[in-house]
């Protein structure tokens, strides 16, 4: 998944099992006892990376969860899933910057308003995604809209 805090990234894996999800912030928590202390994300980071590898390895469906708008970032999951042999899908959530940052305001972790807008100017776009390696972009450009269907 690609897209600032507050688009509706988390409520979106949430519709899938949780066994599928990768979380920044589950590992920060697990951490530190507090998903936002950014200190933590090296540790997190590594977390992240073995579980990818275990589920990838045995070709099962990974939702990384987490902004992924640093191309830096997204290059790192795209090497895993090529190490792998796996496509690398990328769920784009380009949502107007309004919406993200009212969503934001609306949670119980709201994140500080210059991040939000400073991580949605980031967000690049589908050909972007595309020119970077993704197999397939699949867009939400509005809160409550399913982008892919699980497998069962």
């Amino acid at each position: 998944m690609v897209g600032p805090p507050g688009c509706g990234k988390s409520t979106f894996a949430s519709r899938y099992p949780a066994s599928w999800r990768v979380c920044l912030d589950e590992y920060r928590l697990a951490a530190t006892d507090d998903m936002t202390d950014q200190s933590a994300t090296p540790v997190a980071a590594r977390i992240q990376e073995l579980l990818l590898d275990a589920r990838l390895s045995r070709n099962l469906p990974v939702l990384v969860d987490s902004t992924n708008v640093f191309a830096h970032v997204r290059a790192k999951l795209l090497a895993r899933a090529r190490y792998w042999q796996r496509p690398a899908i990328a769920v784009l959530f380009d949502l107007p910057l309004k919406t993200v940052e009212a969503q934001n305001m609306s949670r119980d972790r709201v994140v500080p308003p210059h991040i939000v807008r400073e991580y949605h100017q980031l967000l690049p776009d589908a050909d972007q995604l595309y020119a970077e390696g993704f197999a397939a972009v699949h867009p939400v450009s509005s809160l409550g809209v399913t982008a892919v269907t699980a497998r069962s």
